[in-house]
């Protein structure tokens, strides 16, 4: 790489404060672009996963879960904002069921497992962004007890976009903080070793992790699954779920041809004469739910043995510097995968869990669904799927044009979220406020009529 494009990068992420370890990363990243790279992966490189273990099929977890819990750190990836539902805060601050937000479901979870589970020394951790952290850490303080060692979080850094001719980190005065972009989840790893918190956690004696989106909680810190992947001795495990059509557009785990190793293949990774099979799910079978268990020391010996550096797979995105305006200059977004990691290590897995363990809140839709009675609060402060829906949860799909925003969904709700209990499925059309003790079953269509109709 021109030393020129090195020093460029590195000047510019250490006055953003960026520490050394994720200017590393970026730089090995940034040379395999600037030689060719892209980070496709051929359909003719790689072969479908055929089978995998179940969640369901596991032992149950025995007598060792409390020691293998006390062993344990739990970090929620909380670097995103609400931008897409109308927020400019952290999206763990919308308010879920009740009066409790993601933030509060997970604190509570985190101080059952402490307190009721024998599990007092149980870590946790948020991955928290330059957007997030204020918020998050302000509203937390409600739960003084959360944090174990006066720290509750660490930042994920933030890269450089690049100027899509030179590799030179693209200016923008206009509006200079769009002169960044996120580097992806697959910055836990530099950020974890460089803030030191991953050499901290093993001084005191914390084996393994468990990482997971703060915007799901179906992702429980769940006994077998940890009793398995400590059992297994392998360095990383991936929780992951059945494709359906749904979800053909995503990406996929595969096994290198090469190695026979476990890898993943996301939809910017897919060259375009390969779109076929890629969304072919019947070929392509599972999808990371970007569940991810991690043996720390296997961890931090991988990358001491590389030099500080996981060689994740590249993600390359082309957009404008504004994506806003496609008149600003080009540009060339580098990110990585939380679960690309899955290939760096020789010992790696994956299991199939029911879908309810990934149920991310992308949409009001789906923030509708948490909020009905089709869900139930736990003992544990868990919300799970009503017994009679048979693991199905109803299928919503509001007008986007009217409910997209989490301030017109809550005014079309002013009475709370309808009973979905027996709701196959709801669709609305339209813009329509919701009365107060609505039941809905079955399949439930709201069409508003055009103007004069």
């Amino acid at each position: 790489m021109n030393p020129e494009i090195s020093q460029a990068i590195q000047a510019k992420m250490r006055a953003g404060g960026v520490v050394g370890a994720t200017i590393d990363a970026f730089l090995a990243a940034v040379a395999k672009v600037a030689a060719g790279e892209r980070g496709q992966i051929p359909e003719s490189t790689i072969e479908p996963v055929a089978a995998l273990p179940a969640l369901e099929s596991l032992p149950a977890a025995g007598g060792e879960t409390g020691a293998l819990l006390n062993q344990l750190a739990v970090i929620k990836l909380n670097g995103g904002l609400g931008t897409g539902m109308g927020l400019d805060r952290a999206k763990s601050l919308i308010r879920v069921k009740g009066g409790d937000t993601f933030l509060d479901f997970i604190a509570k979870q985190i101080l059952y497992l402490r307190t009721q589970g024998g599990a007092p020394n149980l870590a946790f951790y948020l991955m928290d962004s330059f957007s997030t952290q204020a918020d998050t850490l302000a509203y937390l303080q409600k739960y003084p007890a959360l944090s174990r060692d006066g720290e509750l979080d660490f930042l994920q850094s933030k890269v450089p976009k690049l100027d899509a001719k030179t590799l030179l980190p693209v200016t923008w005065p206009a509006a200079p903080e769009m002169e960044w972009c996120p580097p992806g989840h697959g910055d836990l790893y530099p950020s974890l070793l460089g803030c030191g918190l991953l050499d901290r956690l093993l001084a005191r004696g914390i084996k393994y992790l468990f990482v997971s989106n703060s915007d799901n909680l179906g992702a429980t810190v769940d006994g077998r699954l940890l009793s398995y992947f400590a059992a297994s001795g392998d360095s990383f495990l991936m929780e992951v779920a059945t494709r359906t059509a749904a979800d053909r557009k995503g990406g996929h785990l595969a096994r290198r041809r090469e190695d026979g190793r476990l890898l993943l293949r996301e939809s910017a990774q897919c060259p375009a004469a390969d779109e076929a099979p890629f969304q072919d799910i019947t070929r392509h079978r599972f999808f990371n739910t970007n569940n991810i268990w991690i043996r720390l020391d296997h961890l931090r010996a991988e990358l001491a043995r590389r030099g500080g550096l996981l060689p994740l797979a590249l993600i390359t995105n082309s957009k404008t510097v504004d994506p806003r305006d496609p008149a600003s200059p080009k540009v060339i977004q580098i990110e990585s995968a939380m679960g690309a990691a899955i290939e760096c290590f020789t010992a790696a897995g994956a299991v199939v869990v029911p879908r309810t363990r990934f149920a991310p809140v992308k949409t009001t839709s789906d923030l509708l669904a948490l909020r009905s009675d089709a869900y139930r609060l736990t003992e544990d402060y868990s919300l799970v799927l009503e017994e009679s829906r048979q693991g199905q949860p109803p299928v919503i799909d509001l007008d986007s044009r009217h409910y997209k925003l989490v301030a017109d969904f809550e005014a079309a709700f002013p009475h709370g979220a309808p009973s979905l209990v027996k709701c196959e499925s709801l669709k609305v059309v339209g813009n329509k406020i919701f009365p107060a003790n609505l039941v809905l079953e079955g399949k439930v269509e709201f069409v508003e009529k055009p103007a004069g109709a």
